[in-house]
């Protein structure tokens, strides 16, 4: 495989597997312990790679940490964010106006810049994510729920954003993107699990108990899938590797209108197709 076609198939393959790990969480119900369990069953799937992997070396530490603080800061979003709206509303507006957080961050801590195709077709995405985001019921109640959700969905977007900044600065500054692929989820865990225990002081038990097959599926899908993503921000700019992960939106609002029995429609339809074109364009302006 050609080097210009590798971080596409790195990141499309990362666009499948991130979609069913946010279908696997939502589908639990209990959004927090789904979480938890998913971060912890990536933990456990990394520490065979332990004793194969460096030491971060000592200049690194501080970004990695600043990648933690982002990172928990990005999953309290995202519990929000599922606990209030449909997978297939909240989904689409946190992944897909990820690239233009990433875009914006990128330009300033990275000093990345987008051609004038990729800014056309982030542009258009961003679009049809509006289009995609109007309400979906004609009930009053509806509407506010669905606006409280795409706050936090749009939160979420910035997280993911930071987080993809922050990743990328830490990854290339590694001997190797696998040594940081470890310590990120040899880490990330303790932040939810905290959060999770906190939150669900003497249900905890049990709420795992209903959570945990989903959560090792999704757990072996989020390490591969971030892990992929990781190794292709050392291949080419970080704008353009969350632009192609996040055609993950079109994954998920299949995933969640088969398996959550959510609406999906024929607006859905379209902007989910005008959004995947302009993340797609973002790759081929390069």
């Amino acid at each position: 495989m050609s080097s210009a076609l590798l971080p596409v198939a790195l990141c499309l393959f990362s666009a499948v597997t991130v979609a069913l790990t946010n279908v696997l969480v939502k589908r639990g119900g209990d959004v927090l312990t789904a979480r938890m369990t998913v971060a912890v069953a990536m933990a456990i799937s990394v520490l065979p790679f332990v004793p194969f992997v460096p030491l971060p070396p000592k200049e690194t530490w501080h970004l990695i940490a600043i990648s933690m603080v982002v990172h928990w800061a990005y999953q309290f979003c995202l519990v929000r964010a599922l606990h209030r709206g449909d997978l297939s509303l909240v989904f689409p507006v946190m992944r897909g106006l990820a690239p233009l957080a990433t875009a914006c961050f990128a330009t300033f801590i990275l000093h990345e810049r987008l051609s004038f195709v990729q800014t056309l077709g982030l542009l258009a995405a961003s679009l049809a994510i509006i289009i995609f985001a109007l309400p979906t019921a004609s009930d009053p109640s509806r509407r506010s729920l669905d606006r409280r959700a795409l706050v936090w969905a749009a939160l979420t977007a910035l997280g993911v954003g930071m987080y993809a900044v922050a990743d990328t600065k830490a990854a290339r500054a590694m001997s190797t993107p696998m040594t940081f692929v470890v310590w990120l989820f040899l880490i990330d865990w303790i932040g939810v699990t905290v959060v999770a225990l906190w939150q669900r002081h003497g249900r905890i038990r049990e709420a795992v108990r209903l959570q945990w097959k989903a959560g090792l599926i999704g757990g072996v899908a989020g390490t591969l899938s971030y892990g992929m993503a990781i190794y292709a921000y050392t291949l080419t700019d970080a704008a353009i590797v969350t632009a192609l992960r996040e055609t993950s939106v079109v994954f998920a609002a299949i995933m969640g209108a088969i398996l959550l029995k959510e609406g999906f429609g024929r607006r859905r339809i379209i902007a989910a197709g005008v959004l995947a074109t302009g993340l797609v364009m973002m790759q081929v302006g390069a």
